[in-house]
């Protein structure tokens, strides 16, 4: 019988050539095509839903907003040209520092060196010359008067500046190095006469030139407190307040650029205006009209309502970035809101929908919250709202819809408190004129403010930190401390604190905000 062989057993297929078929086979490749197919499909949907509803968000706010008053175009803020002869910005020594030659370059510099044919480069003046060893001036916050012996010896050590054959007074030996610089001086003063100060808007994103004015007004401003210092010294006080004037008239240029560093550097103009002003009244150097004057110069300036349109116009440049970003453009290198957060939110891997979303956090952050930090109208400032943005809900964890805000609003929210500190000292000033001329009246100063009123103050203003009558103690020796309770809203009994490090500067978010007026 014959038996039957079985059947050998046939090769299986390798694992790789089976995996390889399946994944080759018609079924597969229909399902990872509609896979595909589905994914794209989504991810298409979640686009077209973001850039729907973050426009939507964003116009929705602006509406409503616009209906109220608010502006969010950059436009809104600039006034229209003036011709040159009415405009400040164009005397002769500021209207390089605007004029833009062919290659778009200004102050007479081609983009990538060398010079063009446009106007000669605005000179700055620096009373200082470059060199070490530098003299200080004094500081109405520690009441320590400027010591001009220094800076004559300075000056008569410095090949930069000249002075006279033989030394003499201090006061005359400053005034003849600073010489040098009257030409630009008088023709500044005269430039006053023009009411209009029109700005060129920023509306490529180049604030070069705005830069340029920054230096050349914070270089004139520093100049203008040695020079108006001299002349208090060597009993010139008109001349002395010709510099106050001039200097408060360059500050309040500033006022007419509407963004945050322009109101950054108005202020810390200012702050530096307030010190000629404070060494006449150490030196009792003013007379009684002049005070008079000083008074109506400080109370034109309102800081808070600065403060405001600054942030409106901050608001409005940033606008414009996200408009040029939308539109696929980059902005301009020099301030390129956001950064490399900005850049990489505007590529095609994420929705156009969150910068949509990030330029609403952005302008919602300003309208309902930094606004908020002061009050014009109550002529007061709110440490604590400016403290609870570091809780605000907005930014407690970062999202694709605040990342830019997160990063920005920060620094933003600290100019308040830099805003409400030179206010203080602005009002303080006002007081501090008031109280001259009482002791010019009566050869004493007041034991407290009110005898003030109404004969020297209709009224005298409130702490800008919490409404109440400002600080004021008599001391001995023909002396007296006049002061806020400055930021962290403590007495401190009328002493400011040094920064950590910086020797004798005073922390402005520590210790009260004081002005003393030392004894002769």
């Amino acid at each position: 019988m014959n038996a039957t062989l079985p059947t050998p057993p046939q090769p299986r297929l390798s694992l790789v050539r089976r995996l390889f078929r399946w994944l080759f086979s018609w079924r597969t490749l229909r399902r990872g095509l509609l896979t595909l197919a589905g994914l794209v499909t989504f991810v298409a949907l979640f686009f077209a839903e973001e850039n729907w509803r973050g426009k939507r968000d964003w116009e929705q706010f602006k509406r409503e907003w616009e209906a109220k008053g608010e502006h969010f175009e950059l436009a809104s803020f600039y006034s229209p040209r003036v011709s040159e002869d009415q405009n400040f910005l164009m005397t002769p020594y500021l209207a390089p520092l605007f004029r833009e030659d062919q290659n778009g370059a200004t102050d007479g510099r081609k983009k990538g060196g060398g010079t063009t044919n446009a106007p000669a480069l605005t000179p700055h003046v620096d009373i200082y010359g470059g060199t070490s060893d530098l003299p200080v001036f004094g500081n109405f916050e520690s009441g320590s008067l400027t010591d001009l012996r220094k800076w004559q010896e300075y000056y008569r050590g410095n090949t930069n500046f000249a002075s006279p054959p033989k030394a003499g007074d201090a006061a005359h030996d400053v005034l003849f190095a600073l010489g040098k610089f009257e030409p630009v001086l008088k023709e500044l003063r005269e430039a006053t006469l023009r009411q209009q100060v029109v700005f060129p808007a920023p509306t490529d994103g180049n604030l070069t030139r705005m830069f340029s004015y920054f230096s050349t007004v914070k270089g004139l401003t520093v100049a203008l407190r040695l020079h108006a210092t001299a002349n208090l010294d060597a009993g010139r006080s008109d001349e002395a307040l010709q510099d106050v004037r001039l200097s408060f008239r360059l500050s309040e240029t500033l006022n007419s650029e509407p963004l945050l560093i322009s109101h950054l550097v108005r202020i810390a103009t200012l702050h530096i205006s307030l010190c000629p002003i404070w060494e006449g009244l150490a030196r009792h150097r003013w007379t009684e009209p002049q005070l008079v004057e000083l008074q109506r110069l400080l109370s034109s300036n309102d800081i808070f309502a600065d403060y405001a349109h600054a942030m409106r116009g901050e608001r409005a440049f940033g606008n414009s970035f996200y408009v040029k970003m939308l539109r696929g453009e980059r902005p301009g290198e020099e301030a390129t809101e956001g950064g490399a957060e900005a850049l990489l939110l505007r590529t095609p891997l994420f929705p156009r929908g969150w910068l949509y979303q990030n330029q609403l956090c952005g302008n919602r952050l300003i309208q309902m919250r930094i606004l908020e930090f002061v009050d014009a109208q109550q002529h007061r400032a709110f440490p604590e709202r400016a403290k609870a943005m570091e809780e605000a809900p907005e930014l407690k964890r970062t999202t694709p819809y605040n990342i830019l805000a997160r990063m920005l609003a920060p620094a933003i929210a600290k100019s308040a408190s830099k805003s409400a500190r030179v206010q203080a000292f602005l009002d303080q000033a006002w007081i501090a004129c008031a109280i001259e001329r009482f002791r010019l009246a009566n050869d004493r100063y007041p034991n407290q403010l009110q005898a003030l009123v109404p004969q020297y103050a209709e009224r005298l203003p409130s702490d800008v930190i919490n409404g109440e009558p400002l600080k004021y103690r008599l001391g001995s020796d023909d002396q007296y401390v006049l002061y806020s309770v400055g930021w962290n809203q403590k007495d401190d009994g009328g002493v400011s604190k040094p920064k950590p490090a910086k020797g004798a500067q005073a922390d402005p978010d520590a210790g009260d905000w004081v002005w003393v007026c030392p004894a002769k």
